[in-house]
């Protein structure tokens, strides 16, 4: 990260913008010991292991866009949440490239229901926290591994 925004410009009319960081949100689910990760089922990263999570939506506060994607994505509502962290990251758009993105994460204890992978989810798991974090994951993004540490750190393991 830390490099300057690309600039992109109106050949017509000479308007210049830049490109900014899309905002995105997400929530680490705790069940026990374990954490709730999705296995994706769309490009980028399919078939790696991710977060329920994604773009916000204009309008939308941080933790609705949080909260929407975990619905969307199992099916799953929480109770109260709290601010785990932000995490930089970038995301591959065919046809545009790399951009950056800023993913804001919030923690949540699972209390009832089954999750059910549906929309970007190929198939949801409770994995133990103790297994969180290793090298040899394959995680979608390359900000899960300080998301794991931030978490076994909040949770007290």
């Amino acid at each position: 990260m830390g490099e300057r925004p690309r600039k992109i410009g109106c050949a017509r009319c000479g308007y210049l913008i830049y490109d900014y960081p899309r905002s995105c949100a997400g929530v680490v689910v705790l069940k026990s010991d374990a954490v709730l990760l999705l296995r994706r089922a769309h490009l980028p990263r399919r078939g790696r292991l991710d977060v329920p999570g994604g773009f916000m939506e204009a309008g939308e506060s941080i933790e609705r866009a949080a909260r929407r994607e975990l619905r969307e994505e199992t099916g799953l509502t929480l109770g109260r949440v709290e601010l785990l962290g932000i995490y930089w990251d970038r995301y591959f758009l065919g046809g545009f490239g790399w951009f950056p993105t800023m993913n804001t994460y919030f923690l949540g204890r699972w209390r009832a229901g089954e999750p059910h992978a549906a929309d970007d989810a190929a198939s949801a798991e409770w994995v133990p926290l103790a297994r969180l974090g290793g090298r040899a994951a394959r995680y979608a993004w390359t900000h899960m591994s300080a998301l794991f540490r931030d978490v076994k750190r909040k949770v007290g393991r």
